[in-house]
């Protein structure tokens, strides 16, 4: 294998193959292998595993870092890699149940400066398919900027070049950034609101439940050695401007490339502004130096590309330089030049850029500017189509960033343009570079190039029908959302939500025209209602959220049809997570009551589950009982035998808050016990979270108190392990918060609710949710505590709950405010600890919020015997009496034995061991299981201390 010593390696060799790292490629007896990208990774990992067993999650980790991948995505390409080695194939041996190993002895052929190269740093830049010609000077400058300065702007003309050469910098930097180089590109956005939403996506953080504000991907970036590649800035500026700053400042390691038309004029920002290609003097002789020009080499090549026989002599040389000269030597220029070059001849190309440019500059060459060069040499492209070329590119001005075949076909096509035509006319405006064509698994994606857009724009303006042409845009997307809904219900998510993702930019352009002076308003609220699903898919809440509230103020005083209902429970989703409160609540309601007059079920369910999210959120739990009650009684006709299931688990978790434990298991087992996920997991997007996951969060709490610490911990395990499975982040941060957590904290067993804290904080900072990385901040201070920092574990809790209030005041926290109270206590502060207890007991008791009522009057009681003074003693056997009897009508054996014991314990300190010993006995002999748990291994000391040998505790233990 690779020794220790040899990590720099360029040329890897095994057997009869080679693996050329700075070119990506495999050779099998000298001839290269066809790899995809994944692959070459995957196979990169397993060499650098040094023949060590790789798990399956090493190694997705290190092929698909900050992703979540299925398995089976791996497997699919590790069976490429064993198809490729052919007879070979044992080159990469399966593990049963612990993974892959890569078997060959690998031999370092060369090596490079970077101990880097073996393993590629996470980056998300395009493949270069083309060598950068003509920067090779400016790209090592640029390079040692990059590293001298933080917030580096790339400032040019359009056409000048600057997104290749960002790139190309970004590329030879990338070993220098070991958690990633990434490319956002703003070009497609109109909206400057969306720029935190697609840089957040560039950097792998996706954004749930709409907050992708600067402020927390700052957060998701702190602490990592990260480059980012702002793109296209200058319609965006302030934006761009705003996010650099806030990268920056939140963390020192985080370094910027921005590429624009002008400064950002942000903090720290060092202007490089990039210059032309350099181009022959008119002085200069034909001869070797005038082809060293960055401009002649980058015709000439271009040209090469057309014509792969063409070879230059000194004439051609000579008018090529005048052209670039012509040309300012601004690339993109060249090379459409280059492009008609075979097709009409250096002579004739010379005659007719030169006609174009005096028609432009009157003559006066001086007088031109680099951005009227780059118009004339669009004029002169243009003017060469033939027609029906050009009316298909003009029309091709209403897509933005990404489109398809099928797309253009649906949007160009007319009585002028024959659908079955489209195709060939792509295939000549891609050959004459005025559109981009990117080949990814075989499937071509369609792009024009931002300064080509714009030009097509005004063509399509000046010489065809906008509007219209953007009408049939608008309804080509409408069509294509509502085909995917339909989809939808046999597809599972990530289909639907790939396909939708490509379309993105798209559905944004066509909603800003429906919704224009100009505009449909009839097409924009049909667009918002069949966007909401691909919103919730990629959790731009917040997007969903205006867009919505756009369409529902263009249709004032028309509330009673089927797309004001969906727009209503759209905006009531989106306020689920951005503003609870009277707004959603009014948004529910509207959706709810217009579903009921037009008998609509689903969107009965769907208004019925927001209202009890915001009655239970807003602490009113006995109407949330009452919504919940409402909802099984609307799903019991419904067709899917799942959606009474999800109403005994409304019912279930309402009844749990309310203390009524056994009800409550009752319904939470039935639906357990019945429901089968629909194969495309519409419940998620309907109701938020996975109703199974949530459920059995719930399922371990309720097995905890009644008196099965082992088995709520094996269900926490198992439901933590789905609810990674499912790929949904908020699934998955509501499992830890309000299962795994809380379970791991309240058997006592620290170690995993660290573990859980911790996978918490790491996942909700990743998707910006701030209300979970508070709560897993607390969950963390009271392990802290617990394992003997009590003024560390304090300090956490006082900053969580007394620094954000939604942290303090959001119902359902209860043990947060309990073991805040017992670390003031702890530390002395026995007024403040009194405070914290009876805030949580006053809420019990207004909210009827009982579940954990036991435990608040056993810490009161317990507070009170720690404070001391006279009567505190009588005060605090009161309390404890009281949690006894309050933990014997709900049944919760757990919250019984923490009563009893700090009972006999107060019995004990008063002499009265015997009356303690009885009380307690009896309760700790009802548990069968976890006699390891924390509080059976107290009560199991404190019985020996009072006169009983082990096997007093449990017993069939």
């Amino acid at each position: 294998m690779i020794r220790a010593h040899d990590p720099t390696a360029r040329i890897l060799r095994f057997g009869r193959y080679s693996v050329i790292l700075q070119r990506r490629e495999l050779l099998q007896d000298g001839q290269v292998v066809e790899l995809g990208g994944r692959a070459f990774d995957l196979l990169l990992a397993l060499i650098n595993g040094n023949g060590k067993v790789l798990s399956n999650e090493e190694l997705m980790n290190r092929v698909w870092p900050g992703r979540v991948v299925e398995d089976n995505s791996l497997h699919a390409h590790v069976s490429a890699l064993r198809k490729v080695f052919g007879e070979d194939r044992a080159l990469i041996r399966t593990v049963s149940g612990r993974g892959y190993q890569f078997t060959a002895e690998v031999r370092a052929a060369e090596t490079a400066h970077s101990a880097s190269s073996l393993v590629r740093v996470p980056s998300n830049l395009p493949e270069r398919v083309a060598e950068l010609i003509g920067r090779e000077d400016v790209v090592k400058d640029v390079s040692e900027l990059v590293l001298e300065h933080r917030l580096l702007t790339l400032v040019g003309a359009g056409g000048i070049g600057k997104t290749r050469l960002g790139i190309e910098v970004a590329r030879s930097v990338l070993d220098r950034y070991t958690d990633g180089v990434w490319l956002a590109e703003l070009g497609p956005l109109t909206d400057p609101d969306l720029v935190p939403a697609t840089v957040a996506g560039a950097l792998g953080v996706m954004p749930v439940n709409g907050m992708v504000s600067s402020e927390r991907l700052a957060a998701a970036v702190r602490g990592k050695l990260i480059l980012l590649v702002l793109d296209n800035c200058e319609h965006l500026i302030g934006a761009a401007a705003r996010m650099a700053e806030e990268l920056l400042r939140a963390s020192s390691q985080v370094s910027i490339i921005a590429t624009s038309r002008e400064p950002l004029m942000a903090d720290a920002e060092y202007v490089y502004r990039v210059p032309p290609l350099d181009v022959p003097e008119e002085s200069a002789a034909v001869d070797d130096d005038l082809f060293s020009t960055g401009a002649l080499r980058l015709f000439f090549a271009r040209v090469r590309a057309s014509d792969p026989g063409f070879v230059p002599d000194r004439q051609f040389a000579s008018t090529a330089a005048a052209v670039c000269r012509s040309l300012d030597g601004i690339p993109l220029a060249i090379e459409l030049a280059a492009v008609r070059c075979s097709a009409l001849g250096i002579d004739e190309l010379a005659t007719r850029l030169d006609d174009r440019f005096r028609l432009l500059s009157g003559g006066r060459r001086t007088a031109l500017a680099r951005h009227q060069t780059l118009l004339a040499t669009f004029d002169w492209s243009f003017e060469l189509l033939l027609e029906p070329e050009r009316v298909v590119f003009r029309r091709l001005a209403v897509f933005v960033g990404n489109f398809t075949l099928p797309a253009a076909i649906a949007v160009v096509s007319g009585d002028d343009i024959a659908a079955v035509d489209v195709a060939d006319h792509i295939g000549q405006l891609v050959a004459k570079s005025l559109i981009v064509a990117d080949v990814t698994r075989g499937k071509v994606i369609y792009r024009l190039l931002e300064t080509t857009r714009a030009y097509a724009q005004q063509q399509l303006v000046e010489h065809d029908d906008f509007a219209a042409r953007a009408s049939i845009h608008a309804r080509y997307y409408l069509s294509v959302l509502e085909r995917a809904q339909v989809e939808f219900s046999t597809s599972p998510p990530a289909a639907w939500q790939t396909i939708s993702g490509r379309d993105i930019d798209n559905i944004r352009a066509a909603l800003d025209w429906a919704h224009s002076a100009s505009g449909d308003a009839v097409i924009a609220e049909s667009l918002t209602v069949a966007a909401v699903p691909l919103w919730m898919h990629l959790s731009l809440v917040n997007e969903c959220r205006g867009r919505v509230q756009q369409a529902l103020a263009g249709t004032k005083g028309k509330r009673s049809t089927a797309r004001d209902m969906k727009l209503f429970a759209a905006l009531g989703s989106a306020l689920v997570y951005t503003s609870m409160g009277p707004e959603a609540r009014s948004a529910w309601s509207h959706a709810l009551s217009i579903a009921e007059q037009l008998g609509d079920v689903d969107y009965q369910l769907r208004a019925l589950w927001g209202l009890w999210v915001d009655r239970l959120n807003g602490g009113a739990f006995r109407e949330a009982l009452e919504v919940a009650r409402r909802f099984l009684e609307v799903a019991g006709p419904a067709a899917d035998p799942n959606e009474p299931l999800i109403g005994h688990r409304l019912i279930g978790i309402t009844l749990h808050f309310l203390g009524e434990q056994s009800e409550a298991a009752t319904h939470l087992d039935r639906m357990l016990g019945r429901y089968v996920a629909p194969p495309n997991l519409s419940h998620i997007i309907r109701f938020q979270f996975d109703p199974r996951v949530t459920a059995r969060c719930f399922q371990a709490r309720i097995r905890w108190m009644q008196g099965f610490p082992d088995e709520a911990m094996r269900i926490v395990t198992t439901t933590v392990d789905e609810a990674l499975s499912l790929g949904h982040a908020l699934s998955l941060v509501n499992t830890l918060g309000q299962g795994a957590c809380l379970v791991a904290l309240l058997t006592g067993d620290l170690d995993a609710a660290d573990d859980y804290a911790t996978m918490l904080h790491d996942h909700s900072a990743r998707h910006g949710i701030a209300l979970w990385q508070s709560w897993s901040r607390c969950f963390r201070g009271v392990v802290q505590f617990r394992r003997g920092d009590a003024a560390g574990g304090l300090q956490v809790l006082r900053a969580e709950l007394t620094d954000q209030p939604q942290t303090r005041l959001l119902p359902r926290n209860m043990i947060l405010l309990a073991e805040l109270a017992l670390a003031l206590a702890a530390a002395g502060d026995y007024r403040e600890a009194r405070v914290a207890i009876d805030e949580a007991l006053e809420r019990a008791e207004r909210n009827e919020e009982r579940w954990y009522l036991s435990e608040l009057l056993r810490i009161k009681g317990q507070v009170l015997l720690q404070e001391g003074g006279p009567g505190a003693a009588d005060a605090a056997e009161d309390y404890l009496l009281q949690s006894v009897a309050c933990a014997r009508r709900q049944g919760v054996l757990s919250f019984e034995l923490r009563a009893v014991t700090t009972l006999a314990r107060l019995r004990a300190d008063q002499g009265r061991t015997a009356e303690g010993r009885a009380e307690l006995l009896p309760v700790a002999r009802r548990f069968t299981e976890g006699s390891r748990t924390a509080d059976l291994a107290e009560a199991q000391r404190l019985l020996e201390k009072m006169g009983r040998g082990k096997s007093a505790v449990g017993s069939a233990q």
